[in-house]
């Protein structure tokens, strides 16, 4: 099916690796020209056709940094993926393992300078692009947003917010020919829960459990439908297809094998 994305522009934020660089590679397969912005560049991206940014989005100014440089290579931007959103790993474990009384002021200022005042200052930079051309901003959200207290509670919040700004931008500026969609993951198949020393593994140890037992059980607790978590790449095609050409717009797609079961 053509998604009728080729020729077009595109940013994705932490395109470096994970969720972020299957939409890169994705993206790229359907043709569009994309600038993929990350801290650093890994020997993955930097194999793909990718234009690399490397800039901090947990900072101010990173947005418009990231902006300007996008639209000097690219010439104007159509599509908008908000994908950055882990960073350290230190305050997602905090939030799953300590309760509200405990969990310091800095937790949720970290998560939410990256989950969600990223994405929100990198659409306000990129706006004035998206009206011009009739854009989409996608964001990549979580299954969490629907599931808050299940932990990490800052995250999920942050991503909650994330799923309301969606709709701010779908309702400002729909008239203005720009659209809004959500992708929300359940968990996902990239290092997050594959490392050892990733967000689960370090969940494991502040449990005094070993890495494997801790990441089956914790994936049988999902309750998923389908029996398995995600792939980077599932998620990166729904991405695409939310992406294409269409009349959706303040929706959200949720990808997460059926963990969330509220209507």
């Amino acid at each position: 099916m053509d998604l009728q994305l080729a020729g077009k522009a595109a940013v994705v934020t932490g395109g470096s690796k994970g969720v972020g660089l299957a939409v890169v590679r994705t993206l790229l397969d359907e043709g569009m020209r994309v600038v993929a912005a990350s801290r650093t560049v890994t020997p993955e991206l930097a194999a793909t056709a990718a234009i690399p940014v490397t800039v901090d989005l947990g900072t101010a100014t990173g947005a418009a940094e990231l902006v300007e440089r996008a639209r000097a290579a690219l010439g104007g931007i159509d599509v908008l993926v908000n994908n950055v959103g882990i960073g350290d790993r230190a305050p997602h474990v905090d939030g799953a393992v300590l309760d509200l009384a405990a969990l310091p002021d800095t937790a949720w200022e970290q998560t939410f300078a990256l989950t969600f005042y990223a994405p929100l200052r990198v659409t306000r930079a990129a706006l004035p692009s998206l009206v011009e051309r009739g854009g989409v901003v996608v964001n990549v959200s979580s299954s969490g947003a629907r599931v808050v207290t299940a932990g990490p509670v800052p995250y999920n919040v942050a991503k909650a917010a994330l799923n309301a700004l969606t709709k701010v931008v779908a309702e400002q500026y729909g008239a203005r020919g720009v659209r809004a969609v959500t992708v929300a993951p359940g968990p996902v198949a990239t290092a997050v829960w594959t490392d050892p020393d990733g967000f689960i593994g370090q969940l494991a140890k502040v449990q005094g459990l070993e890495y494997s037992q801790f990441a089956a059980q914790a994936q049988e607790a999902l309750g998923a439908a389908t029996g398995r978590i995600s792939t980077p790449e599932e998620v990166a095609r729904l991405v695409a297809v939310a992406a294409s050409p269409s009349n959706v717009t303040g929706a959200e797609f949720a990808i997460d094998g059926g963990i969330v079961k509220h209507v």
